[in-house]
């Protein structure tokens, strides 16, 4: 039961804009940071005289923590409001990333990265929250496209500032980038909208099944290449804990997972077609630089080059989407979207790059219009499909969509390697054509 008066349909427009700015600061902290330790795992596992297998749990730490959060702080959002839960989240984010510049030993390293996933998770599972309050409900789809391209634009520049800040300094500067903009962002957060609140109990039981499930899940999928025993194990395991954690939660009006909002015909479909399209660009991302450096020899830098044409045409894109959707049916927009993600990943699956890689970028040029064209449509769907007390989470639901759909490229891809590596990344980018199109066909299913 919603507690909270009736909201401004949007935030006046100076108020408006801090909001956003803080926003789209705490945004650019997590994605970048993500990318640039991605990059500096092999420089910190030196440095640290560690094994590059124990150094992934630099990665893993980080992402296993964010999982398993999203769902239980968006909880903890609908009751408390989406502004504590932001500020929190981005202290939190800021003194862990402290924590890893300071850290002394992997253990500290990885204990600090766990700490960032918690904090990240609280600004992800509230920024489309945000975002929904922030905007006239007129001009939401402009609101989304500029949150989407500030995500392509960070993501493109990870890698090459992740290189600058290894080159001038060493590798804690990498995190400790973060913390003077945790502190403006601090400075900013009081202009964030007031929110509904929502008198609902986290029950313990729950929030440790909803970390089972989704923690288990992702790691079941990670090692089904590698190690299927212990994949299917895990598996199992999330399977068993989302019957308990479903039956546990039956009749609630607002359970900690949100079947309540998956129920929504709307919801459900965008959801799926997230999932999908998450998929297929994780396919495309990690199977292009196996293809391009292992089979045809290209240095890194080469490889990251071609492939910035995805998320800067994805930056562009979606800024003409945002706008369309504000005027046209965003389920259309993302059909469209979907099937430009299949026709240029297809493409990019038969091109016979042996004889130039500059074909590759028209390939990437019609897949980034693709997900830029869906992208910011189908997560206005998804904002305005649930009701505004459960904004928090509809962000939860957002952000774990993305991060299973990227679970899900990563282990698809891995189970292609260890089947046949030589076929595996035109096998990869085959598979991420037919989920865009999987994307496409949700998205003309849904009710209108």
């Amino acid at each position: 039961m919603t507690t909270s008066a009736p909201l401004a349909d949007g935030l006046p427009r100076p108020r408006r804009y801090r909001a956003v700015a803080a926003l789209l600061l705490a945004i650019s902290m997590t994605v970048l940071d993500s990318g640039i330790a991605n990059l500096a795992l092999p420089t910190i596992a030196e440095a640290l005289d560690v094994s590059a297998a124990a150094a992934v749990w630099i990665v893993s730490a980080y992402q296993l923590s964010l999982v398993a959060l999203l769902f239980p702080l968006s909880a903890v959002a609908e009751r408390l409001g989406l502004r504590p839960v932001f500020a929190t989240g981005v202290g939190i984010f800021g003194l862990a990333s402290l924590g890893c510049a300071l850290a002394p030993d992997l253990a500290s390293l990885v204990a600090a990265r766990a700490l960032q996933g918690v904090g990240a998770a609280a600004i992800m599972c509230v920024s489309a929250g945000i975002v929904r309050l922030s905007y006239p409900r007129a001009r939401l789809g402009r609101g989304i496209a500029i949150n989407a391209l500030c995500v392509a634009l960070g993501s493109a520049a990870a890698p090459s500032l992740g290189a600058a800040i290894l080159a001038l300094g060493g590798w804690p500067w990498l995190f400790a980038i973060n913390v003077p903009l945790a502190i403006l962002v601090g400075l900013l957060v009081r202009n964030l909208p007031d929110s509904p609140h929502a008198q609902r109990r986290l029950d313990p039981v729950s929030v440790l099944l909803n970390a089972l499930l989704f923690c288990a899940g992702i790691g079941g999928l990670e090692r089904l290449g590698g190690a299927p025993l212990q994949g299917v194990a895990l598996l199992l395991l999330a399977a068993a804990s989302l019957g308990l954690l479903v039956r546990r939660e039956r009749g609630l009006p607002a359970p900690l997972l949100p079947v309540d909002l998956l129920g929504l015909p709307a919801m459900r479909h965008s959801v799926l077609a997230s999932v999908c399209s998450f998929a297929a660009q994780m396919l495309c991302f990690l199977a292009l630089p196996f293809y391009l450096q292992h089979q045809l020899g290209l240095v890194p830098l080469q490889v990251a080059l071609l492939m910035l044409a995805w998320p800067l045409t994805v930056a562009v894109s979606a800024q003409v989407a945002g706008r369309l959707a504000d005027r046209h049916p965003p389920q259309r927009l993302c059909m469209l979207g979907g099937l430009g993600i299949a026709l240029g990943l297809a493409a990019a699956a038969v091109m016979p790059l042996e004889h130039s890689t500059t074909l590759l970028v028209p390939c990437l040029i019609v897949g980034g219009i693709g997900f830029g064209f869906f992208q910011v449509p189908n997560n206005r769907i998804m904002l305005t499909a649930a009701p505004l007390g459960r904004n928090g989470a509809t962000g939860g639901v957002q952000a774990t969509a993305r991060q299973t759909g990227m679970a899900l490229g990563a282990a698809a891809l891995a189970l292609l390697l260890h089947l046949d590596a030589g076929l595996a990344p035109r096998l990869g980018l085959a598979l991420a054509a037919a989920l865009g199109l999987v994307a496409a066909w949700s998205n003309w299913r849904a009710p209108r």
